[in-house]
């Protein structure tokens, strides 16, 4: 009974101790073996840089031979002290450095760590299936460009990180805490993308991303489209994503195959897809006649909409061919895959047919 309660006093005492309580713990083992060997009169194993090797070979219990007591005192201090106090202090160090570094791998898994990122893709709420199949977009998106920035999955669901491979994960316990926010680095990423199962926890984190990062794109994800309507009085710079699945059944019935269309221009997994791209300053003024001209014979691509650089949240589709096109302004175009290189001074060479 009493030898019990002693064994579990040692491991309770050895399970609490700190790394400086450790630290201590061996620098009295090196002492106390190195003044009793002294003691013992082996003066060849007190040598100071033997002496380091000696204890570390032995307290391992690794054994190379090349150095031993000779003496009986010493054989004995080694057999009942320095070999078993050294395997109990080696075995917890080994044992707490392997639980540090498992506990550190955990936490990541968990979303418990900070992260130190910037410039990066933070996707805020979990809608299980949906939000793996967007996360899946964005990995595939992101291969086709040469930023590679970072994908952040930030949630307050109880789940762990579910692309431990691709992807980095925060856990938080609401989306409007500065603790919280700071360790998914909402400050300095460059796009936010909000979706949660409530649309009143979408609008309250939109409105709290917009104050801590202004200079974000955003798009936020509603189920009904009338708190689209009132998110924008307050952010006019967030881009609202309405659920159009009503919409497309709708248009389905006396369009067939619109469905169909709609999904093919979303997928970038196969068929056509619908892309942009910002047209670079410096270049002449161009027309929509002159760029959809060369994007369909140079690129096979079909420029379907237009957003001038001061009206970023507007959208011409099918814009006029005699629209002016300049610098800032962005270009919608549907193609086999992104077109990551256009020559856009050939462009400005291209005839106004009329």
């Amino acid at each position: 009974m009493l030898s019990k309660k002693l064994r579990k006093l040692i491991v309770r005492v050895f399970a609490e101790m700190r790394w400086y309580s450790i630290v201590l713990a061996l620098l009295f083992y090196a002492l106390s073996s190195w003044l009793l060997l002294y003691v013992a009169g082996e003066h060849a194993l007190t040598e100071q840089t033997d002496f380091i090797y000696w204890l570390v070979v032995t307290g391992s219990t690794v054994g190379y031979g090349d150095f031993s007591p000779s003496t009986a005192p010493g054989k004995y201090v080694v057999a009942f002290y320095v070999i078993p106090l050294g395997l109990s202090i080696f075995a917890l160090v080994l044992g707490r450095a392997a639980s540090w570094v498992s506990d550190q791998w955990q936490k990541g898994g968990r979303g418990l760590k900070d992260l130190d990122v910037q410039d990066h893709i933070l996707v805020l709420g979990w809608n299980g299936q949906r939000t793996l199949r967007l996360l899946n977009l964005l990995l595939r998106e992101r291969a086709a460009v040469a930023e590679n920035p970072t994908i952040v999955l930030c949630v307050r669901a109880d789940i762990t990180n579910p692309m431990p491979n691709d992807i980095e994960f925060v856990k938080v316990t609401t989306f409007s805490n500065d603790a919280d926010m700071d360790r998914a680095c909402v400050a300095d990423a460059s796009v936010i993308l909000m979706d949660n199962p409530e649309d009143d926890l979408t609008m309250t984190t939109a409105l709290y991303c917009t104050q801590r990062n202004p200079r974000a794109q955003m798009v936020a994800y509603f189920n009904d489209e009338s708190l689209v309507q009132l998110l924008q009085k307050h952010c006019p710079n967030i881009e609202c994503t309405p659920s159009v699945a009503v919409e497309m059944l709708a248009k389905a019935a006396f369009d067939p195959g619109s469905s169909l269309l709609h999904h093919d221009l979303l997928d970038v997994n196969q068929g056509n897809a619908q892309y942009s791209v910002t047209v670079p300053d410096g270049l002449p003024l161009l027309t929509v006649r002159q760029l959809f001209s060369a994007f369909k014979r140079d690129y096979n691509a079909t420029l379907i909409g237009l957003s001038k650089s001061k009206q970023k949240l507007s959208i011409q589709v099918n814009p006029n061919l005699d629209d002016v096109v300049q610098g800032g302004d962005k270009i919608f175009y549907i193609a086999d895959e992104r077109i990551l290189h256009f020559k856009w001074q050939a462009f400005a060479g291209e005839p106004h047919v009329q």
